[in-house]
């Protein structure tokens, strides 16, 4: 099993993009998804964005993965 998680496109620079990943920016490959422009949402996997995503599939996405992430800490922190 993989996972691709939404990143949103801030810059491009050829084949390379640089994306927003909650705050921390990260550069990756757009060899897959030519059609990217700044201000799309791609899913990220590996360092590639393998598909386009629309704003409002990963806003809930990046919701729920946050949502997931403060679970695990509040179940970490009740051990």
């Amino acid at each position: 099993m993989c996972l691709a998680i939404p990143a949103l496109i801030r810059a491009i620079d050829g084949k390379q993009a640089t994306v927003d990943l909650g705050g921390t920016r990260r550069d990756i490959s757009l060899w897959l998804t030519p059609e990217a422009r700044v201000g799309d949402y791609v899913l990220l996997h590996a360092g590639y964005a393998i598909s386009m995503i629309d704003r409002k599939e990963a806003e809930e996405t990046l919701s729920i993965l946050q949502e997931m992430s403060k679970l695990m800490a509040q179940q970490e922190e009740e051990r």
